[in-house]
């Protein structure tokens, strides 16, 4: 996989190394018999003790948490990942617990920390390419960092895998880091079908097997899997109960199939994820069409399955699982998600916190402001150009967060002046700009055609009066 060469974000006015630099001093590949000098050897990373993975050989001074011979199963399992919390919170944890889906530069490690904060009980990794994982030292240390007491443990590996040696290759370097690893079945993207993983694996049930029972039979920790349904029930239940026979210990489904990639545009089924859940033995998360905690109930209940893992609404509302609610329900005809009032800024800056503990990539945190706070910069488009015309200066958490300020000061005076929560969506002269030029060039293009319809029955006319004339003589 190719890699871009890092760019040094500028020095503060200090002359300080950025957060920036931090975090690609943290992930940086340093060849100790290499003739080349770091490019970050002015950044101290000693004060940041994340476990990230460099080789491809599993580790000889962490152990997982189990062998393959104490490993738990099913209810127990879940039983062991609470095991922490107390015997009536882990009872109930086990009957309900919440978790941060997979999500691509989303489920970071310190996003998995803010939402553990505000209710969540466990977390998934990023889906993890494992062909790559195996390959790039560089991909690895990148795409999986966690914590020697991470407070988003128990945390799930999720890798994605086509071929059984090289996915239990993979599994077997991380297992010393996480509490479990997860297939992924459930990727409806064209890159999966191109790659020949997540759900375009629906099509060869043996493969999916054979991919479960070898970590099943090979690992020191449980093996679970994230499915998602066919449009038949009885084929969903079927491929469900070959998941668990197979080896998974929890199964997560997704509502949908894998056609329906638009969330918005098809309700998830829970009556499947239902039927799934009492047809086998193994605990069961349901995943899909939840957007706040009163639905987050009415799913748990009318599915009757053991928790649920978020993954879109969590990005817009980060306390989704936090009860009682940390912030009420947007307004009336107002989106589900982000949070209003000055909620969505105080949850946005936390995450900045846990980010100076935490080197992230900007490119994720850039992701996670557009999630949490983006919404507003729908009507301060100044504060949107100064952002992306600016992108290396606010790759710096501290400039960022001097940023978030300035766009909180402006919610706060609409919030006082005109008692609006939200943003108003608003055209920014660029795109002013854009739509007149359309109109424009849709109007030429209109006279253009009927000059041109016209031409074409004036020509006729003469035609048929040629014809006429001839017709005539």
């Amino acid at each position: 996989m190719a890699h871009k060469k890092r760019r040094k974000a500028p020095p503060d006015e200090n002359g300080k190394p950025t957060t920036a630099d931090i975090y690609a001093a943290c992930v940086e590949i340093r060849n100790p018999n290499g003739k080349q000098p770091s490019k970050f050897s002015h950044v101290d990373i000693t004060p940041y003790s994340d476990i990230r993975i460099e080789s491809n050989v599993p580790s000889s001074e962490h152990k997982p948490r189990w062998t393959k011979e104490t490993k738990p199963k099913g209810f127990e399992y879940l039983k062991q990942l609470f095991e922490d919390r107390g015997e009536g919170v882990r009872e109930e944890k086990v009957k309900r617990s919440f978790w941060v889906a997979p999500m691509v530069d989303a489920s970071d490690h310190a996003f998995r920390i803010l939402c553990k904060r505000y209710g969540a009980d466990g977390s998934y990794t990023p889906m993890i390419h494992s062909k790559i994982f195996m390959e790039s030292a560089t991909f690895r240390k990148e795409y999986f960092s966690t914590h020697a007491t991470e407070e988003c443990r128990p945390l799930l590996a999720q890798f994605c895998a086509n071929d059984p040696t090289t996915l239990l290759k993979a599994a077997r370097v991380i297992q010393p880091f996480c509490d479990g690893v997860d297939i992924n079945f459930g990727c409806p993207q064209r890159i999966a079908k191109r790659g020949n993983y997540g759900a375009f694996l629906m099509d060869d049930w043996p493969l999916v097997e054979k991919l479960i029972k070898e970590l099943d039979e090979n690992l020191d920790v449980p093996v679970t899997a994230k499915i998602r349904v066919y449009d038949d029930l009885e084929k969903s239940v079927e491929y469900a109960k070959m998941v668990e026979k197979a080896g998974a210990q929890i199964i997560a489904v997704h509502g949908r199939t894998r056609e329906q990639k638009r969330l918005a545009e098809y309700k998830c089924n829970w009556d499947f994820i239902k039927a799934i859940k009492e047809a086998v033995s193994v605990p069961v998360l349901a995943n899909g069409g939840v957007r706040n905690y009163q639905e987050l109930q009415e799913c748990l209940e009318y599915t009757g399955v053991d928790g649920y893992l978020s993954a879109e609404p969590l990005l817009g509302n980060p306390t989704l699982f936090s009860n009682p609610p940390f912030a009420p329900n947007p307004s009336e005809g107002q989106p589900p998600y982000p949070l209003e009032n000055d909620h969505s800024f105080q949850v946005f800056l936390e995450y900045i916190d846990i980010c100076r503990k935490h080197p992230t990539a900007p490119k994720i945190v850039f992701g996670h402001l557009h999630g949490i706070v983006g919404h507003w910069m729908h009507e301060f488009h100044d504060l949107r150009d100064d952002l992306n015309e600016n992108r290396r200066k606010y790759a710096d958490l501290d400039a960022l967060a001097e940023w978030v300020e300035r766009l909180r000061a402006r919610a706060k005076e609409i919030r006082e002046k005109e008692g609006r929560n939200y943003p108003i969506r608003k055209m920014s002269q660029k795109q002013v700009d854009r739509q007149k030029k359309r109109e424009i060039a849709e109007a030429i293009a209109t006279q253009e055609e009927e000059e041109k319809m016209l031409k074409d029955i004036d020509e006729k006319d003469k035609e048929r009066e040629k014809d006429l004339k001839l017709a005539a003589e």
